[in-house]
């Protein structure tokens, strides 16, 4: 039956009467992401290569910033989580 199956996109390939392609040969209405040619997951197909090589990227390229960045902004909701279900911070402190 049809019930678990889902549906596949149609497929459309539009070429104008008078294109020009380019020498590497993609085609200027192609969509991909922005960053397809600097990742390293967008052509691994299993979920543990795909784990591997994100875990791969994060060692190679730190950004320290942004690292810190974001330890600050969760710090800063967790405090105001806590301020907001008025948990008594003076355990932390003598």
């Amino acid at each position: 039956m049809g019930i678990f199956k889902l549906r596949k996109n149609k497929k459309y390939s539009y070429t104008p009467r008078y294109y020009k392609s380019n020498e590497d040969g993609s085609s200027p209405f192609e969509i991909k992401h922005k960053f397809d040619d600097q990742r390293k997951t967008i052509g691994s197909n299993g979920l543990k290569s795909k784990f591997t090589n994100v875990l791969d990227e994060l060692k190679e390229e730190p950004n320290r910033e942004a690292n810190r960045r974001i330890l600050i902004i969760v710090a800063v909701l967790l405090l105001v989580f806590l301020a907001i279900i008025e948990f008594d911070l003076s355990i932390f402190f003598s």
